[in-house]
C-alpha cells in the first residue's frame, strides 16, 4: 500500500503566518504540522510515501524530511503548480500510485487515536473508503450519511440542512481507478477539481464504504488561526500528562519495526541537544 499527503494550497486563512513558511509546516507545540499525517500513515504500515506540495514550499519540505531513510521509509516529492483542488493531487500523483491501491492524507489533518486505518488497509481490496467523524457544526463540512454496515447512503458539501452530523475528514482510502475517476472530472466553479466530486464517482458505482470515528478519537483540522492554536494545546496537554510525545517519527518507526535501534542511535546522534532529543534517547534507547 502506497500514501500520498497533500501538502499545497495558499494558506490564505494562515496570513500572515503563511508568508514565512507552509501552512504544514507550521508548528503544532513541538513539531512542524507534517509530522502528524506523517505518523498516521507510517503507523498503518505504509512506507512508500509521495508528498505534494507547491514550487515554492516543496524544496523546505525536503530539507525537512529528507528521502525518509532516517524512519526507513521511501519520500518522494511531486509538485502541484498551482491550487487546483485536492483530486488534482491524484492527478498527479499518478506515476508513483502504478494503478495501485493507496491512501491519500491532508497535511492539516491530526488524527489522535486508534482510527483504525491499518486495519482499512490489511483488508482492503477495491474501491475507496472514507472516514466520518461526528462534529456540532457538519454546515462547514462535507456531510455524509450511513446505513448500519458502513455504505454510504448520501455526500452533501457544506449542506444548510444536514442528514447527519458526520464531518468528512482529510483520510481517504482509494485503489488504483481513482486517478481515471480524478481524470474525468469537471472543475468545479472555483475551478478546482473537487474530492467530493471523487468520492461521489465511487458512491455512484456502489463503491464506497465509510468508517464511523467515534467520539474518543480527535481529529483537527488545523488550517486557521484559531484550530492552530487548539491543536497546539490539544498536543502539549497530551503529552505532558501522558509523559510521550504524539507524532515522534523515530518512535513510530522504531515501534512498528522499520528501523533498529542502531539506526535510530545513529539519528539522535545526528540531533542538536533539545528536549525532542532527550525524548527521544529516554523512549527508544532507554
Amino acid at each position: 500500500m502506497r500514501g500520498m499527503m497533500l501538502a499545497g494550497g495558499a494558506g490564505t486563512r494562515l496570513f500572515p503566518l503563511s508568508r514565512v513558511s507552509s501552512k504544514q509546516l507550521q508548528p503544532v507545540y513541538d513539531k512542524p504540522m507534517i509530522y502528524y499525517p506523517l505518523a498516521t500513515l507510517m503507523s498503518a504500515e505504509i512506507r512508500e510515501i509521495h508528498l505534494i506540495s507547491t514550487p515554492h514550499d516543496l524544496p523546505v519540505f525536503q530539507e525537512v524530511l529528507g528521502d525518509g531513510h532516517q524512519w526507513g521509509i521511501d519520500l518522494s516529492y511531486g509538485v502541484q503548480p498551482e491550487p487546483g483542488g485536492i483530486a488534482q493531487a491524484v492527478v498527479i500523483g499518478e506515476d508513483f500510485i502504478q494503478s495501485d491501491p493507496f491512501v491519500l492524507v491532508l497535511g492539516d489533518n491530526i488524527f489522535h487515536g486508534p482510527i483504525g486505518l491499518e486495519d482499512e488497509v490489511a483488508k482492503f481490496r477495491s474501491g475507496a473508503v472514507i472516514w466520518g467523524y461526528p462534529v456540532d457544526d457538519p454546515q462547514r463540512y462535507g456531510v455524509i450519511e450511513i446505513d448500519e454496515s458502513g455504505s454510504v447512503l448520501s455526500i452533501q458539501e457544506k449542506p444548510e440542512i444536514p442528514r447527519s452530523d458526520l464531518a468528512v475528514p482529510g483520510l481517504y482510502l482509494y485503489d488504483g481507478s481513482a486517478v481515471l475517476r480524478a481524470k474525468n472530472l469537471e472543475p468545479s466553479d472555483r475551478g478546482e477539481l473537487e474530492i467530493t466530486d471523487l468520492n461521489l464517482s465511487f458512491l455512484n458505482d456502489g463503491q464506497l464504504r465509510a468508517v464511523e470515528l467515534k467520539r474518543d478519537i480527535t481529529w483537527l483540522d488545523s488550517g486557521t488561526h484559531e484550530s492552530l492554536l487548539d491543536s497546539s494545546n490539544f498536543i502539549a496537554t497530551i503529552e505532558k500528562r501522558q509523559g510521550h510525545k504524539v507524532a515522534c517519527l523515530e518512535e513510530v518507526a522504531f515501534k512498528m519495526g522499520f528501523v533498529s535501534v542502531d539506526d535510530v542511535a545513529r539519528t539522535i546522534e545526528a540531533m542538536p541537544h533539545s528536549p525532542y532529543r532527550s525524548y527521544c534517547e529516554r523512549a527508544i534507547l532507554g
